[in-house]
């Protein structure tokens, strides 16, 4: 197969001739149709995450055909499509998987990070960790939900139901989660820089109350607000737009360090907190969603053999939206 490879921090992606994977027990095997491009692939290569497995085919937002299965398997068949997620394994018994929060385990295993991810023909993935996948709909535009999507939907659970929100960042995930949140009838602010006019028109399209810079304040207070950006000077500006009790969510893998601020911006009960990863629990209950309002993606696709091309496009603010590979 052919997969596009990370042998070391702060290098280039090479396009090489590897062998297919064989799927062990409780995996499946994948033939694999399309994979989003993230932030957090940035952050593996620019050295950001201390723990990869070098060498690495980066990617977790998989869209693929089964075309094997591991000894063991039951709930899934040969020819089914599913999604793999950032999430590819948790231990189950501790005392994080027990409550309910896999997304914090201690044994965790993550796709495109510590097990090999999908810029490539083929994959492995645990089938417990699959999402089924509906044939009818793209495989490119269904490939943003599973990271943009999922993580920006964990987030969006953390504001407590806010009817004022906010987001600082206007990209993949938070073009995903707009809809979601426009369809739950809550009003959207964003915040974005100044020269990102492309953004800032997607953002008024999808229904934005108002769209600014990340250095001003919005026209009111806000109930809550999102950071998608890795900037840590955002938090200041973030707890300076929301009102008494408000919310601000850091919804990023990684993030810039935070500035020291006074403890006025946080009191009155304000609360700041971050997002971990994802559950099983919160890609069926978004895929769900998904499905029903429906959400649609606005993508640029690249083939495989172009990865390092997207993740520089990625990199410099170029794209609008999201993006993904295409095999």
């Amino acid at each position: 197969m052919r997969a596009m490879v990370l042998e070391a921090p702060h290098t280039a992606l090479k396009l090489l001739q590897l062998p297919i994977p064989t799927p062990q027990r409780g995996q499946v095997l994948l033939r694999n149709l399309a994979c989003g491009v993230c932030r957090t692939d940035l952050h593996v290569i620019d050295g950001e995450l201390l723990n990869p497995q070098f060498p690495l085919i980066l990617g977790h937002q998989i869209v693929g055909t089964i075309v094997e299965l591991g000894e063991g398997v039951t709930t899934l068949k040969i020819g089914q499509r599913v999604g793999v997620p950032w999430l590819g394994k948790s231990c189950g018994n501790c005392p994080y998987c027990i409550s309910g929060r896999e997304n914090l385990c201690d044994h965790t295993l993550y796709t495109g990070y510590q097990m090999q991810g999908g810029f490539a023909e083929y994959s492995v993935a645990y089938a417990q960790f699959c999402f089924p996948l509906a044939k009818t709909e793209s495989p490119l535009h269904q490939a943003p939900l599973l990271c943009g999507g999922l993580i920006g939907y964990r987030a969006l659970m953390m504001t407590d139901h806010a009817k004022r929100l906010g987001f600082y960042g206007f990209g993949s995930s938070a073009h995903i989660l707009i809809q979601l949140a426009r369809y739950q009838d809550r009003e959207v602010y964003v915040f974005t820089r100044e020269n990102d006019v492309e953004a800032r028109e997607l953002a008024v399209q999808s229904g934005a109350i108002w769209v600014g810079s990340s250095e001003q304040l919005p026209p009111v207070a806000l109930d809550a607000t999102i950071i998608f950006a890795p900037v840590g000077g955002l938090v200041i500006k973030a707890l300076q737009a929301v009102g008494k009790g408000g919310i601000v969510v850091c919804a990023g893998i990684h993030m810039s360090d935070i500035p020291s601020f006074p403890y006025a911006l946080l009191w009155e009960e304000r609360v700041l907190r971050s997002v971990a990863n994802l559950t099983r629990q919160d890609g069926h209950q978004f895929l769900t969603l998904a499905e029903k309002i429906p959400i649609q993606t606005s993508i640029i696709a690249y083939p495989l053999e172009k990865a390092n091309e997207a993740l520089n496009d990625l990199r410099k603010g170029r794209i609008c939206g999201s993006v993904v590979l295409e095999m």
